[in-house]
């Protein structure tokens, strides 16, 4: 793809006021603040992990689509969970070629005990915004996603 750019293009770009630039930023702060505080799983793990825990058994390819994971991304994270025993893999009574995530026992107390520290993570990454800031960023964030 091939874009055509003036010199005025170039004069009123500034990479600070960029929504990739922000996002990034923000991401970057909350990744920290996430690792900081919260270090039994990455960030991907623990979505991955709540996620399965809120919907129960679900294949590996729904439970990408449900965290915003690509398919290699989502095989990585499930491949670390089931290697330390909080999530396990079931053949689709169905289809045999299809497997369900299931959170384990070991799975759904982890999640139990580390929500807390989540919630706390979410509130430290959107300490700088007033409570109506941070109502409005996280609807737009949703209606972006």
């Amino acid at each position: 793809m091939h874009y055509d750019f003036s010199d005025d293009d170039a004069a009123r770009y500034r990479l600070d006021e960029q929504v990739g630039f922000l996002l990034r930023k923000a991401s970057q702060r909350h990744l920290s603040i996430f690792s900081q505080n919260l270090s039994a799983l990455t960030a991907t793990q623990f979505a991955a992990l709540a996620k399965l825990c809120e919907l129960g058994p679900t294949s590996q390819n729904a439970l990408g689509r449900a965290t915003a994971m690509d398919a290699a991304t989502i095989k990585g994270v499930a491949d670390r969970l089931r290697a330390r025993d909080l999530v396990t893999a079931e053949p689709d009574p169905v289809d045999r070629r299809r497997h369900y995530l299931i959170p384990t026992e070991a799975g759904r107390a982890l999640y139990a005990e580390l929500a807390g520290a989540a919630l706390k993570i979410s509130t430290e990454t959107l300490a700088p915004l007033s409570d109506k800031e941070r109502e409005t960023l996280l609807s737009l964030l949703a209606k972006m996603g």
